[in-house]
C-alpha cells in the first residue's frame, strides 16, 4: 500500500490534541504553509475528559494539592479549600459530549483553514434543527461513509395503483413488513433478497439447503390454503372512520343507540383501569371517575351529556373493549368482541362530530380523540391513520398544548393533562412516521411543553401539590419511561439525517444513546422490583425502546455500499436485535404480563428479525445461533416440518415472493437519483488512489472472463465489484464464516436463473473505513470485555 500520500501522525500536544498536518518544505528550503490543501483531512479532534481532582485554590495557584479536606497549603494559608463535584449526573454528561462534539469540530476546521491558507472564507448554512453544518473537506475516516442508497425516506407510486389494496403491506407470520422498513422507503427489497437468494458462488450452505431456491418448485409447505391471504389486515387492525370529520355535528344517531346499561360500562372501565391505565395512561384518573359519575347521573335525569363528555366516555369503553381478548369478551358479555369494537367505535366518532372535534377549543375533546386513537395505532398503521395523527397535532397546536401549562397559571391537574395529551401524540407522530413516513412533524426546538410529573395522581390533588418528580415508583413511571423514550427516539431520527450530511460523526449518536440509556437506568430502572408485574413491565418496555435506538441508527449500515461494517458494530445489531426480540416475546407470552400484551405491537413490530435472519442465513455457525433461531421460529411461525438446515432460504423466499407481489401490487416507484446512484457507484469504485477503497475493477478475474462482472450495491447490482451483505471483494478473506461474493446476475421474481458467474478475488480492505468512529470513546462505550468478537 503506498503511503506516501498520508500525512504522518504527530503526538498530542500539551493541550491534549493531535495533529496530522505536517509543516511542508517550500520552495526555498524554508518551513511554511503549503497553500494546497492536505491529500487527507485531519481526523475529528477530540476533548479528552480529564478529572480535577486538586482544589481550585491549588489549581490557581500551581501548586501541587494534597487531595486532602481542606488540603494542607489552604490549611496552611487560612484559605477556602474548594473541589469541584466528583462527577456530572448522566443528563448533563450528554450535554458536556454534545459540547465538546462541537468544539473539536470547530478546532478541526480552523486546522483546516490555516492549512489552506484561507484560500477561500469558509461557506456556512443552517442546520434544520438550528445547529451549524460546515462544509470543509471530509476527513479521511468518514470519506466513504455511505448508508445504503437502496433506502430513501419518501415514497412515490404510479397513478394507476391499486387503491382497493390496503396499504398495511403484507403479512408474514407475526411480522408486518411493508415497503417502508425502519422508517424507510425500500423500493427494491425483493430485488436485495432474490440476489442473495441466488448466491450460488458464496453460498456456505449444503445442497439440501439450496433446494429451496427461488427457482425450484415450491414445496407443498408453502402453497398453503393462507397462502393468498397474506395481504388481507390482521384481526387486530382498526381503521378509522372519515364521517366524524365531515359531518355537520347534528348526527341523527342517538346516544342510546351505542350505550350500553351501567354494569356493563362499568365492567369495561374497570378493564380500561387495569390493561389501558398503566401503559396508556392519558386521563387524571380521580378526575375522570367524577366526570364519569357526572356522565351517569346525566343520563339516569334524561339529560344528554355534552358532547366532549360523551366523546371521553366512549373512547374509554372503546379502548376497553379492545385491550380484551376475544373468548374474555365473549364469555363476559355473550357476543363477539368484533360486534362490541364496532359498536363502540361508531359511538366514539358519533359522539366526537357532535363534539365539533375539528374546530374544538375544549381540551376534553382533543383528550377523547387522542384516547379513540391509542388503540387504532398499534402494530397495523394506514395512511388514514398517519392523516389522523396529523389532524389531532394541528389541533393541539392550535390550542397550544405545544406549551406548557405552568405559563398560563393552570392548576396542577389541568397542567398533568395537556401534558400527557401532547406527548401522547408526540409518540403517536413517531409512530406514524415509522410505518407510513416521510419524517416527523413534531420538531424538539418547537415546544416547550414539559414531561409530566413522576408523582400519583391522588398527589396533584393534595392541598399542597408536588412541584418536582418523586424519586420512587410511582404511577407515571410507566409513562414517563415511554415518553421519554420516545424523544429520545425523536433526537436520534435528526441525528440520522446528520449522518448523511456528515455533520455528526456515529461514535457521537451512539454515545448520546448509551447515556440516555445510564441516565434511565439511574432516573427510573432503579427502583423496579421485577417481581412486581407492571414494574417487570416497565424494565421490559423500557430495555426495548432504548435497544431499538441502536438498530435505526446502524441497520443503514448492515449492507454498506464500500465497506464492510466493523466487526464490533456488527456485533452491537446482533446483540440488540436478538434481546429486543427475547424481550418482546417474553412481553406477548407471559402470563404476568398478559394484561397489557395487547399493547405490545406499538412497542415494537419485530422489524429487528429480519436483521437477524439476514445475519444467521450468511452466519449460521455464529455462537447466538441458538437463541435467534429461537426468535425466529416465533416471529415467521416457520412450519415444524421445514429441516432445520433450510428454515433460513424458506423464509427468506416467503419474504422476498411476498414482498414482490405487495410492491408490485402498489406500483411503488423507486427514486431516479437511488439508480442513478446505483449506477455512478462504478465511478467512484474505480478510483486507484491510496485512499479509495478496492474495487472489482482492479484486479484481475479468473481466465474464464476477461470483463468484469456486474456487480451490486447493497442487494441491487450495478457496474463493477460485488459487495454482499456490506462486505467488499477482499473482505471474505477476512473471515471464514462471512459471506462471499453475490453472483454476476439477479435474476428477475420468477423465470430460470442465469449461470454463476466465477468469483473474483481482490485484495483485503485495508482498516476499517466504513464509518467514522473514535475507537478510543468507543471503549469507554462499549467495553471490550462486553463487546467480544461476534465470530464463534
Amino acid at each position: 500500500m503506498n503511503t506516501a500520500s498520508q500525512p504522518p501522525r504527530f503526538p498530542p500536544n500539551e493541550s491534549g490534541h493531535g495533529s496530522s498536518f505536517p509543516e511542508k518544505q517550500s520552495s526555498n528550503g524554508a518551513l511554511g504553509i503549503s497553500p494546497a490543501p492536505p491529500a487527507t483531512a485531519a481526523p475529528r479532534v477530540r476533548r479528552r475528559n480529564r478529572m480535577i481532582t486538586s482544589c481550585l485554590e491549588c489549581r490557581r495557584r500551581k501548586l501541587k494539592c494534597d487531595k486532602s479536606h481542606p488540603c494542607a497549603n489552604c490549611t496552611k494559608n487560612t484559605r477556602d479549600c474548594v473541589f469541584l463535584a466528583p462527577a456530572l449526573d448522566s443528563a448533563s454528561q450528554m450535554r458536556l459530549t454534545e459540547i465538546k462534539e462541537k468544539m473539536g469540530s470547530l478546532e478541526r476546521v480552523l486546522e483546516q483553514d490555516v492549512a489552506r491558507n484561507s484560500i477561500r472564507p469558509q461557506s456556512w448554512k443552517a442546520d434544520p434543527e438550528g445547529e451549524q453544518v460546515d462544509f470543509a473537506p471530509e476527513p479521511d475516516d468518514e470519506k466513504n461513509l455511505e448508508p445504503t442508497p437502496l433506502a430513501t425516506a419518501d415514497a412515490v407510486y404510479d397513478d394507476d395503483a391499486d387503491d382497493d389494496l390496503a396499504d398495511l403491506g403484507f403479512a408474514m407470520g407475526r411480522m408486518r413488513l411493508s415497503d417502508r422498513i425502519g422508517g424507510f422507503f425500500r423500493p427494491k427489497m425483493a430485488e436485495e433478497l432474490s440476489v442473495s437468494l441466488n448466491d450460488d458462488v458464496a453460498d456456505n450452505h449444503s445442497q439440501s439447503h439450496k433446494s429451496l431456491s427461488p427457482e425450484a418448485p415450491i414445496p407443498h409447505y408453502v402453497t398453503s390454503p393462507q397462502y393468498n391471504k397474506f395481504l388481507a389486515p390482521g384481526p387486530t387492525y382498526i381503521a378509522p372512520s372519515s364521517s366524524f370529520f365531515f359531518s355537520s355535528g347534528q348526527s341523527s344517531a342517538s346516544l342510546i343507540d351505542y350505550l350500553p346499561s351501567k354494569i356493563i360500562a362499568n365492567r369495561l372501565l374497570n378493564q380500561y383501569w387495569l390493561a389501558v391505565h398503566p401503559i396508556c395512561r392519558i386521563v387524571h384518573r380521580p378526575s375522570f371517575q367524577r366526570r364519569y359519575d357526572a356522565f351517569w347521573a346525566d343520563v339516569e335525569m334524561g339529560v344528554e351529556p355534552t358532547g366532549s363528555l360523551q366523546a371521553v366516555v366512549f373512547a374509554a369503553l372503546f379502548s376497553g373493549v379492545v385491550s380484551m381478548s376475544d373468548n374474555a369478551v365473549l364469555m363476559a358479555f355473550g357476543t363477539s368482541k368484533k360486534d362490541l369494537v364496532d359498536n363502540f367505535q361508531m359511538g366514539t366518532e358519533t359522539a366526537l362530530g357532535r363534539a365539533n372535534v375539528i374546530r374544538t377549543t375544549k381540551v376534553e375533546t382533543l383528550q377523547a380523540l387522542v384516547m379513540y386513537m391509542i388503540p387504532l395505532c398499534r402494530g397495523e398503521i394506514s395512511r388514514s391513520h398517519s392523516a389522523l395523527v396529523g389532524t389531532a397535532l394541528r389541533i393541539a397546536e392550535c390550542m397550544g398544548l405545544h406549551r406548557d401549562g405552568t405559563e398560563y397559571g393552570f392548576g396542577p391537574v389541568e397542567t398533568h393533562v395537556r401534558r400527557l395529551i401532547w406527548y401522547h401524540i408526540c409518540f403517536l407522530d413517531i409512530r406514524t412516521c415509522e410505518a407510513q413516513g416521510p419524517r416527523p412533524h413534531i420538531r424538539s426546538d418547537e415546544f416547550d411543553t414539559q414531561f409530566p410529573l413522576n408523582v400519583d395522581d391522588e398527589e396533584l390533588e393534595a392541598l399542597d401539590p408536588p412541584t418536582t418528580s418523586a424519586s420512587r415508583w410511582t404511577d407515571m413511571t410507566l409513562t414517563l419511561i415511554r415518553m421519554e423514550a420516545n424523544e429520545m427516539c425523536r433526537v436520534v431520527w435528526v441525528d440520522r439525517l446528520k449522518l448523511e450530511k456528515k455533520t455528526i460523526s456515529l461514535t457521537s449518536v451512539l454515545g448520546k444513546i448509551e447515556n440516555f440509556r445510564k441516565m434511565m437506568k439511574d432516573k427510573y430502572l432503579r427502583f423496579i422490583n421485577d417481581n412486581i408485574p407492571i414494574q417487570h413491565l416497565g424494565r421490559q418496555v423500557s430495555e426495548i425502546v432504548t435497544l431499538r435506538m441502536h438498530i435505526m441508527v446502524l441497520h443503514r449500515y448492515h449492507n454498506s455500499v464500500s465497506y464492510q461494517i466493523p466487526d464490533r458494530l456488527r456485533q452491537i445489531i446482533i446483540s440488540s436485535g436478538t434481546e429486543i426480540m427475547e424481550r418482546a416475546i417474553s412481553l406477548e407470552t407471559s402470563p404476568a404480563l398478559s394484561p397489557w400484551a395487547w399493547y405490545s405491537s406499538a412497542i415494537q413490530q419485530y422489524h429487528s428479525a429480519l436483521l437477524l435472519l439476514m445475519e444467521i442465513f450468511a452466519f449460521p455457525n455464529r455462537k447466538e445461533a441458538d437463541r435467534i433461531w429461537r426468535c425466529l421460529d416465533y416471529v415467521f411461525e416457520i412450519p415444524s416440518n421445514i429441516p432445520k438446515d433450510q428454515r433460513g432460504r424458506w423464509v427468506m423466499t416467503e419474504v422476498r415472493n411476498k414482498m414482490g407481489i405487495y410492491i408490485a401490487s402498489r406500483k411503488v416507484m423507486a427514486p431516479s437519483r437511488m439508480l442513478e446512484r446505483i449506477g455512478n457507484q462504478s465511478t467512484r469504485s474505480g478510483n486507484t488512489s491510496s485512499a479509495s477503497p478496492p474495487t472489482a475493477s482492479s484486479v484481475s478475474p479468473p481466465t474464464a472472463s476477461s470483463a468484469s462482472p456486474p456487480a451490486a450495491v447493497g442487494k441491487v447490482r450495478q457496474g463493477n465489484g460485488d459487495f454482499a451483505y456490506g462486505y467488499a471483494p477482499g473482505a471474505i478473506s477476512q473471515h471464514s464464516q462471512g459471506p462471499e461474493m453475490l453472483r454476476s446476475d439477479a435474476p428477475p421474481l420468477s423465470g430460470p436463473a442465469p449461470q454463476a458467474a466465477m468469483p473474483v478475488s481482490a485484495p483485503p480492505i485495508q482498516g476499517d473505513k466504513t464509518i467514522d468512529i473514535d475507537w478510543h470513546e468507543w471503549d469507554k462505550l462499549f467495553p471490550p470485555d462486553s463487546n467480544p468478537n461476534y465470530m464463534t
